[in-house]
C-alpha cells in the first residue's frame, strides 16, 4: 500500500490546528482526517473518529485493548509528545498495532520551564503578584537559584537537558534514577543517591520520570515530609506522581517553601484551595507548549507513521 492509498486519522487538537504540520504531513499522506472540531476524543468518540483508518496520531488520547479491538484496520499508532502512558503496550502486541515513539524531543520545552518555575518561586513573584493586584506593594525577599542544591529524580532526555542548563547557576547537583548514567554524571560532576537522601538535601526537587506502577504516588506524605522546609518541589513530567493533598497541607502549614505543578492527576485541577495558594504555580499542562517544541513533536509523529 503506497503513501496514497493510507488513511490517516491525527486525534490531537494542537497538531490539527498547526498549519506547518498539517501541510508537512499532507506532503507525505494525501488521505488525512485531522480533529478541526478540537474534540476531546475518548472511548466511544475516540473509536468513531480512528474508525477505518489504517495509522493514527495521537496525543493524550486511551489507547486500551477496548478501543483497539473495535479498530481492525487500525496498525499504526504514532504517538504526538513524549509520554505513553496513555498507551496499552500490551494491547498494542496483541493487535498487532505498531508503535512510532521518539523520547525527549521537547526536553528544552520541559527543562526551560523548569527553570523559570524555579527562579519565580526563590523570589516570591507569584505572592508578589497577586499582592501588586490586591492593591499592596510590599517587596519579598528571596533567594538565588545560584549556589541552591538541585535535585533530579529521573535523569533522561529532560533531567540531563536541566543538568545542561544548570551549568552556569554553579549548582550542586543530586540525582536518583533508576537507570545507570554514570559517564554523564562524571562529565557534570553530578552526585547519584538514594531518594529519600535527595529529598532530604535538595533546595529543588524536580520530578523527570514516567507514571508507571513503579513511580504512582512515588512522593507520598512521608516521603514529602522528608523535604527542608523552604526547599521548593517542581513536577512537569506526569501528574500521580505526587500525594497532592498531602502536598497542599505541607505548603498550607509552612512545610514547604513553594510548589508548581504543570501536570495533575486529574487535569483539569478541582482542588481551589491548593490552586489559590500564594506559594504555588499552577500551569495547564504546557511543559512541551513551545512552538518549537510543537514542530519537532509534530515531525517526529510524521516520521512515526512510516513504521
Amino acid at each position: 500500500m503506497n503513501n496514497n492509498e493510507i488513511s490517516i486519522a491525527v486525534t490531537s487538537r494542537s497538531f490539527s490546528s498547526n498549519h506547518i504540520l498539517r501541510e508537512e504531513l499532507l506532503l507525505n499522506y494525501q488521505n488525512v482526517t485531522f480533529n478541526d472540531l478540537g474534540l476531546k476524543l475518548e472511548g466511544d468518540t475516540l473509536v468513531e473518529f480512528l474508525r477505518g483508518h489504517n495509522k493514527a496520531i495521537t496525543a493524550l488520547e486511551k489507547i486500551d485493548d477496548t478501543v483497539l479491538s473495535q479498530l481492525p484496520n487500525l496498525k499504526v499508532i504514532s504517538k504526538y509528545g513524549v509520554g505513553t502512558d496513555m498507551i496499552d503496550m500490551k494491547a498494542l502486541q496483541k493487535h498487532g498495532v505498531k508503535l512510532g515513539w521518539t523520547g525527549g524531543v521537547n526536553r528544552r520545552s520541559v527543562s526551560e520551564l523548569v527553570i523559570s518555575f524555579t527562579i519565580a518561586l526563590l523570589r516570591h513573584v507569584p505572592a508578589s503578584h497577586r499582592e501588586v493586584l490586591s492593591g499592596t506593594w510590599r517587596q519579598h525577599v528571596g533567594g538565588y537559584l545560584s549556589g541552591r542544591t538541585v535535585g533530579i529524580i529521573g535523569c533522561g532526555f529532560v533531567g540531563k537537558d536541566l543538568v545542561k542548563l544548570l551549568q552556569p547557576f554553579n549548582c550542586p547537583i543530586l540525582v536518583n534514577d533508576i537507570q545507570n548514567y554514570d559517564a554523564f554524571y562524571k562529565q557534570y560532576n553530578i552526585k547519584s543517591v538514594e531518594k529519600d537522601e535527595l529529598l532530604a538535601k535538595s533546595d529543588v526537587v524536580t520530578l523527570h520520570t514516567p507514571l508507571d506502577d513503579s513511580t504512582i504516588n512515588m512522593l507520598t506524605a512521608e516521603r514529602l515530609s522528608l523535604m527542608k522546609s523552604d526547599a521548593i518541589l517542581i513536577n512537569a513530567a506526569r501528574g500521580g506522581l505526587i500525594d497532592e493533598a498531602a502536598l497542599k497541607h505541607m505548603l498550607m502549614n509552612g512545610r514547604l517553601g513553594g510548589a508548581a505543578l504543570d501536570v495533575f492527576s486529574i487535569e483539569p485541577p478541582e482542588d481551589r484551595e491548593l490552586l489559590e495558594l500564594p506559594n504555588f504555580i499552577v500551569t495547564p499542562h504546557i511543559g512541551g507548549s513551545a512552538h518549537e517544541a510543537i514542530l519537532e513533536m509534530g515531525r517526529a509523529a510524521i516520521k512515526g507513521l512510516e513504521q
